[in-house]
């Protein structure tokens, strides 16, 4: 068993998954990022583990065993056949819960990015994406957070296809967030069991314009790229706020526009006007009654990943 080791740091990039019609299939990783810290601690850890948590999910999130993030570690330890050792974590998170950012993809890639590390890496990027799609349920956040960058992703049985689709350095992402929340549950919830013809074709010519877009800087592909009608206009009910905000964010100069995951934030693609695309989208939610905070980051590279 493993007794002492050297404490890590660990950063994991919130998330944005869908990309309006990209529906399951598309992530990509966003500078903002959660850091867990792993140090050694004096006793043993099961049913007991010491989490601590600061900022995003201080009073809600759970401090013992049932931690997501010392969840996934455990099962990396698991896989290893190796004891995990006696150890604290702090969680340092400033992705938002429950807003379609990916806080549960960041959990689970930075611990297992932890543990791997613990182990020796023993694991593969793409082995790591597995373990996390599997304890996830589902891989668009979870290739982002571990593999950064814009990836699509494909399911085929228990097999994963990711492919990396570069993204213009320029591209810039202004992020709506609100104070409410969407369930994931909620948010998938409201979707039918079926679609039409017409609504799948509409879905799949736009993937494939938004990845052609990215790859090839057309940046003016983009606006018609992120429309949606499979999960969108089901679940605009739950947030009828978002075709106003929609609005104000293409009449500012937004490139495209589309709800974050399943919400509730609207993100903003962007090559300048910025300012006037979060101002605008702030003023839409506000004369909506929606209370809501602004951040303008960018597409992250990186995935989650051990720093010095």
């Amino acid at each position: 068993m493993m007794t002492e080791f050297e404490p890590i740091e660990v950063l994991a990039p919130a998330t944005t998954a869908n990309l309006g019609p990209g529906f399951d299939c598309l992530g990509m990783a966003l500078d903002l990022w959660n850091r867990l810290e792993v140090l050694p601690a004096g006793g043993p850890t099961e049913g007991n583990a010491r989490v601590e948590i600061s900022g995003e999910g201080a009073d809600e999130l759970a401090t013992d065993a049932s931690n997501l993030t010392f969840r996934s570690m455990q099962f990396l330890f698991d896989e290893a056949g190796i004891a995990m050792p006696p150890l604290r974590l702090r969680c340092h998170n400033a992705i938002p819960l429950s807003r379609g950012m990916g806080s549960s993809a960041a959990a689970i890639a930075g611990g297992l990015a932890a543990a791997n590390a613990l182990c020796d890496n023993p694991y593969s990027d793409n082995e790591l994406l597995e373990m996390a799609a599997t304890i996830e349920g589902h891989p668009d956040n979870v290739a982002a957070a571990v593999l950064g960058g814009l990836q699509l992703v494909v399911s085929d049985g228990p097999q994963l296809y990711t492919a990396p689709i570069p993204v213009p350095e320029d591209v810039q992402a202004v992020l709506l967030i609100p104070e409410s929340r969407i369930a994931t549950a909620d948010a998938r919830a409201v979707l039918p069991g079926q679609v039409s013809m017409a609504d799948a074709v509409f879905n799949m010519g736009r993937v494939a314009l938004l990845v052609a877009g990215m790859a090839l800087d057309r940046p003016q592909y983009l606006d018609v790229a992120t429309q949606d009608r499979l999960h969108q206009p089901y679940r605009q009910p739950l947030f009828p706020a978002i075709k106003v905000i929609f609005a104000a964010a293409r009449d500012a100069g937004a490139l495209g526009v589309f709800l974050s995951g399943s919400g509730s934030t609207v993100l903003a693609l962007t090559r300048g006007r910025e300012m006037t695309v979060a101002y605008e989208m702030f003023e839409a939610a506000r004369l909506t009654g929606i209370a809501s905070r602004l951040e303008i980051t960018r597409p992250a590279v990186k995935g989650a990943h051990v720093v010095a």
